[in-house]
């Protein structure tokens, strides 16, 4: 795998190449993953859940995210590495920002990942008119659990699905480099992915968007409770955990994951 960056990205979406995401916190799981040749690294703020054991993202500090964000980013050589902003550090532009900033310079992470469509279009431009590469998240949002009642599916109305495709759209044009979309229907999905130009990632969200990313423990069987629908154990026929990392970026790539059983109408 050659060092991965967004026009890498961008010339796989243009070319119909699927590329692959997974989180990672630490630097044996970060080189894991990139031997595997995943494209993309994302340190989420679901280590509150997987690593803190928290019943949401919502404990993560920025300080939680710079201290793993630089644990992968050190070791890694190839992979983009991506890293969200956690709950309440992008509260004004300027904070977002200053907090971007941090996860670049200390955290060593390449582009910041901000959840939120409308209410965040200031915020993205602002970001991108200063050189910060942004990856937008829509559909459900973790941060926002208390707020929507919990962890459901998005886009199921039309009033939603307009609303999240508008979103998608807006974003774009604002300057977002990358779009994630979390637990929509496959139908909505596909419409965003065909409507705009940059790169579309998967979870939950079905086959046709232009990359997936899953949390790297739920990948290995690791998940605490009920495993989501969108949720495969790649570690079921494999030896190791670099097979099933290596399992999951073929499945990705020849589009054998996600299968209908993982997604949503």
């Amino acid at each position: 795998m050659n060092k991965i960056t967004l026009t890498t990205l961008n010339n796989m979406k243009q070319s119909g190449e699927k590329f692959t995401c997974l989180t990672a916190y630490d630097a044996s799981f970060a080189i894991a993953q990139e031997n595997a040749g995943i494209e993309v690294i994302l340190i989420g703020d679901s280590l509150g859940m997987v690593i803190k054991g928290q019943f949401s993202t919502l404990s993560v500090s920025m300080d939680d995210m710079i201290y793993h964000s630089a644990n992968v980013s050190r070791v890694c050589q190839k992979s983009l590495i991506m890293a969200d902003l956690p709950f309440a550090a992008d509260i004004t532009k300027e904070e977002a920002y200053r907090n971007s900033a941090r996860l670049i310079s200390e955290g060593g992470a390449h582009i910041v990942k901000i959840e939120g469509g409308a209410t965040m279009l200031e915020t993205v431009q602002f970001l991108a008119q200063r050189g910060i590469a942004v990856c937008s998240h829509l559909g459900l949002l973790p941060q926002s659990v208390y707020k929507v009642g919990g962890y459901r599916i998005q886009g199921r109305t039309e009033e939603e699905a307009e609303k999240i495709l508008d979103d998608a759209i807006a974003l774009e044009a604002a300057g977002t480099d990358l779009l994630l979309l979390e637990c929509v229907p496959t139908a909505l999905a596909t419409r965003i992915t065909k409507n705009i130009s940059i790169p579309v990632i998967g979870i939950g969200a079905g086959a046709t968007c232009d990359a997936q990313v899953l949390v790297s423990y739920d990948i290995l069987g690791l998940t605490h409770g009920k495993p989501a629908r969108f949720v495969k154990n790649f570690l079921t026929d494999t030896l190791s955990i670099q097979d099933a990392f290596k399992e999951y970026v073929k499945q990705v790539k020849e589009g054998h994951f996600p299968s209908n059983e993982h997604t949503f109408d």
